[in-house]
């Protein structure tokens, strides 16, 4: 899931965990397969070069806000998760419109702009976001971002996390693009979990964090840069935590209302 623990990793970042009895339906942990005919703003991140061929070489979630812009992590693109700086990566796509990234369909897109937050700190994790432009527009449906004063943003709300990132805890990664669902938790919630410490410091300001108390609904490694949903508006992006589904380690999501003016300033529609 996260930039700490996950970066290290080698980039992948959160995938969704529901509770037990984890295995379910015999792969993600609570999560299910979600067509993309139902989530068409669901985007990957991709280098064959750097990740192999199988999956399509994914790497990290992002969202469609426009048709020609996207949203992801900024850590996504950060040196430690891609072993290079992002501008030496030759063959970076968005994969759009393919829901099994084992198979074909769909479309793999350069990015014909990238914009990765300057006062991104990979220590409190603030600021965790890019915007991607795409070097053509998409027919696909992008998803709005909720506001500030969204009533998506309520403790207690359903939410649904999204992402083809790790279904064990362990490395198993999913080909199948796959949802969960959580639920937002308070900020004072969250503010206990992640005071602050090597793994990252809450800042309600430009985060949120959803899960649920006794742990199991999460996201893990490879989700990040993947969007949180409730009721139809993206309220965060898969960005940091503890673990994967730990219970008292909720999810840490970068707000949705964060990134509206940079995807004024640096979308393109």
């Amino acid at each position: 899931m996260r930039p700490t623990a996950h970066a290290a990793l080698g980039a992948l970042a959160l995938v969704l965990a529901l509770p037990a009895p984890a295995a379910a339906d015999g792969s993600v942990i609570g999560g299910k397969p979600a067509p993309l005919s139902h989530s068409p703003w669901a985007v990957a991140l991709a280098s064959h070069e750097r990740f192999g061929v199988q999956r399509s070489g994914q790497f990290c979630g992002g969202v469609l806000v426009g048709h020609s812009t996207v949203v992801t992590a900024a850590h996504c693109l950060s040196k430690e998760v891609l072993g290079v700086p992002w501008r030496e990566v030759r063959d970076l796509r968005i994969v759009v419109g393919r829901d099994k990234l084992s198979g074909g369909g769909g479309q793999e897109l350069k990015p014909a702009k990238i914009w990765v937050n300057p006062r991104y700190n990979n220590y409190t994790n603030d600021g965790d976001m890019a915007v991607l432009t795409l070097d053509r527009p998409v027919p696909n449906r992008p998803i709005p971002m909720a506001g500030r004063q969204d009533s998506a943003y309520r403790p207690g709300n359903a939410a649904t996390v999204y992402g083809w990132g790790d279904t064990t805890g362990g490395g198993s990664y999913a080909s199948q693009l796959r949802a969960a669902r959580v639920n937002v938790l308070p900020d004072a919630v969250c503010a206990r979990a992640y005071p602050g410490s090597a793994d990252g410091t809450y800042k309600p300001r430009t985060m949120l964090c959803a899960g649920a108390p006794h742990g199991g609904h999460d996201a893990c490694q490879g989700d990040s840069g993947g969007p949180l949903v409730v009721r139809g508006r993206l309220v965060g992006l898969v960005s940091w935590g503890t673990g994967c589904g730990q219970a008292g380690s909720p999810g840490v999501y970068t707000r949705a209302s964060a990134l509206l003016p940079v995807v004024s300033a640096h979308g393109a529609g």
